[in-house]
């Protein structure tokens, strides 16, 4: 059984610690898609979500880069 990755945890972290910037940072270099779905839901559990603009933003942003067919990061 595969264990869910820490990534979004820590990105929540770093919310909860009162700095978007890094948040951000860390977003725009995500590992995939499925991360960047588990962050949207661990913001919407710990009713993060909203509450800053433009980490909203860059998720949607690397969700549309990430999903784009042309576009993929090298492993």
């Amino acid at each position: 059984m595969k264990h869910p990755s820490p990534w979004p945890g820590k990105i929540v972290a770093l919310l909860r610690a009162g700095n978007p910037a890094a948040a951000i940072a860390q977003i725009r270099v995500a590992p995939s898609v499925k991360e960047l779905r588990a962050l949207q839901k661990a913001m919407a559990d710990a009713t993060l979500a909203g509450r800053w603009p433009d980490v909203d933003m860059a998720i949607a942003e690397s969700l549309a880069a990430l999903s784009a067919p042309r576009l993929h990061r090298s492993p």
